[in-house]
């Protein structure tokens, strides 16, 4: 038996609020161990939302996905 779109939906949502908790782990890290990062993520979102026929903008997924705009998150966690 497989979770139903409302429980794998719920633990999306759950993930993505970890990852804005965790401003500290940055992209490079999350790839680096796990094999993918946010951009990932919102790249995933488009993705899915493309294969409904719903147009969602790389720049718009990703504003949702971190909560502001990509390049402010960049310039406020993103180390060097």
């Amino acid at each position: 038996m497989s979770p139903d779109d409302a429980v794998l939906a719920d633990a999306f949502r759950r993930l993505v609020q970890h990852l804005d908790e965790r401003r500290d782990v940055q992209n490079i890290d999350l790839m680096n161990l796990a094999g993918f990062c946010r951009n990932c993520l919102a790249k995933w979102v488009q993705e899915a939302s493309a294969g409904r026929g719903e147009v969602l903008d790389k720049e718009s997924v990703r504003e949702w996905l971190y909560g502001m705009p990509y390049e402010e998150w960049k310039t406020r966690f993103q180390k060097t």
